[in-house]
């Protein structure tokens, strides 16, 4: 079997061969204050069982929030299974965790390595799983598997048609560091991955030349729509028009608007009386978020404890395909993290 990866906002999304078929799937409630853009879900559908590798709710600064380096290879297939949402036909949905990566090095934990053995436990004997789309390792939200190729291979001509078209196909949930000066737009800029500091970062580029588009430059697009606002911060829709690694966080970085537990873009964003700017992408390496205290009291954590805040970026929605051309297409809603949820009310934000 062959398997082509490409970027996704701050993720991958793997594709394999043609074989197969589609059936409907589900639609999974996530709150009333995020179903979103007018969107409303039908029922909902809570992960099957229960897992002694979340953290409980209780008082815990990040109630559910998983610690994948803790775990070993059979540990983390069971809280797969947990995740998982629904399963029908070739398509298997589960709303991954926050802090589990898709792919890595060799030898290394993620969900890409487990899939043999994620597809034995659900039943599906030789016809092994494998990843449509899924959020980053910082995300958390929808990932589509499937053990069609041909499955895959048509969403991956969906997925792609829509992007030239300009018609979004995920949305995601995001709680900022800060408000937008509009309450909806489009955010573009030219991006390109440069290595910095033994890493690869992204890195904004004003007025690219043909040449640079040539070399790995690539002109982005986001939409974003401010669904509740208080506390100084933001509920934010994003939907992304186009792909490349980290585009969401960094399109909030540019406008002023980091999301909370951004440890990699935030320290872009300078303050000087009260006025937010931006620094030079170039020269300012990633550290630490730095919240205020008076956002530390709402949130009810710690300098130390902030510094462990998990990236509050989502993916909730996915729009798919019917099974045939005349069916109605597909909505897919994944609940919001335990830990997202907590944020939500501390900060007093509500839909609208």
């Amino acid at each position: 079997m062959r398997t082509t990866l490409a970027p996704e906002m701050g993720g991958c999304r793997v594709l394999g061969q043609v074989l197969g078929g589609w059936r409907r799937g589900p639609r999974v409630h996530v709150a009333p204050e995020t179903a979103g853009f007018g969107t409303k879900a039908r029922h909902q559908l809570q992960p099957r069982g229960s897992s002694k590798w979340f953290r409980p709710v209780g008082n815990q600064p990040f109630p559910g929030l998983l610690r994948p380096q803790s775990l070993s290879r059979e540990e983390l297939v069971d809280v797969l299974k947990v995740a998982v949402v629904d399963q029908k036909g070739p398509l298997v949905t589960l709303n991954k965790p926050q802090g589990l990566p898709v792919t890595g090095k060799p030898g290394e934990l993620t969900l890409l390595s487990v899939l043999p053995e994620l597809s034995q436990s659900l039943g599906l004997g030789e016809k092994e799983l494998q990843v449509v789309r899924a959020s980053g390792k910082e995300t958390s939200g929808l990932v589509l598997l499937s053990s069609c190729p041909q499955t895959a291979s048509r969403l991956q001509k969906f997925f792609t048609h829509s992007q030239r078209a300009g018609r979004p196909t995920a949305t995601y949930c995001a709680v900022t560091d800060g408000i937008p000066a509009t309450s909806e737009g489009k955010i573009r800029a030219a991006l390109k991955l440069e290595h910095m500091d033994g890493v690869n970062l992204v890195v904004p580029v004003k007025s690219p030349s043909r040449k640079d588009i040539l070399e790995g430059v690539k002109k982005t697009i986001s939409h974003f729509r401010v669904v509740a606002t208080s506390s100084g911060c933001a509920l934010v829709q994003l939907q992304p028009l186009t792909v490349f690694p980290s585009q969401l966080p960094v399109h909030m970085v540019l406008e002023l608007c980091p999301v909370l537990g951004d440890h990699t873009y935030s320290a872009r964003v300078g303050t000087v009386l009260g006025q937010r700017f931006l620094l030079p992408a170039e020269s300012t390496k990633p550290r630490r978020q730095v919240l205020d205290e008076a956002l530390l009291r709402r949130l009810r954590l710690t300098p130390s404890q902030a510094a462990q805040l998990p990236l509050h970026l989502h993916l909730h929605r996915l729009h798919l395909p019917g099974t045939r051309p005349q069916d109605a297409p597909i909505e897919l809603l994944a609940p919001l993290p335990s830990y997202f949820s907590r944020t939500l009310q501390c900060l007093g934000l509500h839909y609208q």
